[in-house]
């Protein structure tokens, strides 16, 4: 009798605790130029709901081969609004899950102080050996740097001088460590870099970057899944945007 009494009073205070009775887990996959944001975010997401966020970083292009492919993600936030939207049309994703999550922000970036001007001229005077862009194939970010240096009529001249990086962290770490003097980011991953130079390009001289989430068939009964995306609409996630210099979507 004292066994079940125990086990009762137990069951009860596991009731009466605020919060998830299980804590879950989701995988995520995300976009190279949304890891430091996302992993803020997945911290602050597991303080306020007690589940964990499982974050795998790369080229959206490449997430999206993988889960055609039947990778086990269960949440894909994309550096683009077409791949998620593919994803919705190919059946692999929930139907109306897609949202845009943030507006994405590009910048010229060198790891060298003075070198990039606050205009980007640097671009028409090909004063440099090498320029970093993400793989345009893969990354919206790279087909936006494509897209600045066609408009400003430097691309034929400089196309010689583009190494690619297979996604925005790699063409990151191509300027960071020298191999290529500047490169086309995204502000977010270096907004919380000193020194060196850097040119904010207008959001003019490319097509929006919308980056859209979407909610993949494989983790629509996962209620952990269907949080992390809930957490986009808070005020958690703003802040966190706001302070890597990307826009709110709202």
């Amino acid at each position: 009798m004292k066994v079940r009494v125990l086990s009762g009073l137990l069951l009860f205070a596991a009731l009466a605790t605020p919060g998830p009775a299980f804590a879950g887990d989701t995988q995520v996959a995300v976009a190279a130029n949304f890891a430091e944001p996302a992993r803020e975010i997945a911290a602050a997401f597991q303080k306020k709901t007690g589940h964990t966020a499982t974050l795998s970083f790369g080229a959206s292009g490449a997430f999206y081969t993988q889960i055609a492919h039947g990778a086990p993600f269960e949440v894909f936030l994309s550096a683009d609004a077409e791949r998620p939207k593919r994803a919705e049309q190919e059946g692999f994703a929930v139907p109306q899950s897609r949202f845009t999550y943030a507006i994405g922000r590009l910048a010229l970036y060198s790891a060298t102080a003075g070198l990039v001007d606050g205009n980007g001229a640097i671009l028409a005077r090909g004063s440099f050996a090498h320029i970093a862009i993400a793989d345009p194939a893969v990354a919206p970010y790279g087909a936006a740097a494509v897209e600045v240096m066609t408009r400003r009529g430097v691309y034929a001249a400089l196309s010689p001088k583009i190494v690619k990086g297979s996604s925005l962290t790699q063409t990151y770490q191509f300027v960071a460590t020298g191999a290529a003097e500047l490169g086309f980011v995204a502000v977010s991953q270096i907004a919380n870099v000193s020194g060196g130079s850097r040119w904010i390009v207008p959001k003019k001289l490319h097509m929006p970057i919308d980056q859209q989430a979407v909610l993949l068939k494989t983790g629509a009964a996962n209620p952990a899944a269907q949080a992390f995306l809930k957490m986009f609409s808070g005020p958690e996630a703003a802040a966190v945007l706001k302070s890597k210099g990307m826009e709110p979507a709202n």
